[in-house]
């Protein structure tokens, strides 16, 4: 019997906005559609998210020159209101994502399966693009 080993990558943003507030932008709809994208020619038009354990979710992510688009999404395995959400992809990878409040500032540490079509470095890139985006909407919103 042979195992395979899932790389895993990580990615992580220092947000200035309490936990209550970062928990919420990254989890209710009318935020994530704001921020679900890792460049400005991709857009998140539809969001449906059911978060809790063994809930569903779907971020609707399209090109906006209408050229490409796709459904991200999966089950939730834990939620941990204001720590913690894992879950796993329909392509069965998994994801960790962490939240550590500090006052004023949240950090968000997101730990995620690589998939094999990609180079590690491109998912990487993509993954703290939009963990990035978050941040700045956080903290602007």
């Amino acid at each position: 019997m042979t195992t395979t080993e899932k790389t895993q990558i990580t990615v992580e943003t220092n947000v200035k906005a309490p936990i209550e507030k970062a928990w919420e932008v990254f989890t209710t709809p009318e935020h994530i559609t704001h921020w679900n994208n890792a460049s400005d020619d991709w857009f998140t038009p539809k969001v449906e998210n059911d978060l809790r354990p063994g809930g569903k979710f779907v971020y609707r992510m399209e090109a906006k020159d209408g050229s490409f688009g796709f459904d991200f999404g999966g089950t939730y395995d834990e939620v941990k209101t204001n720590e913690q959400i894992a879950y796993t992809l329909g392509d069965g990878r998994k994801v960790k994502i962490t939240f550590m409040g500090n006052g004023a500032e949240t950090k968000v540490v997101e730990i995620f399966e690589a998939e094999s079509t990609n180079p590690i470095e491109m998912q990487r890139g993509g993954w703290q693009a939009i963990l990035d985006n978050f941040k700045k909407y956080a903290e602007t919103n």
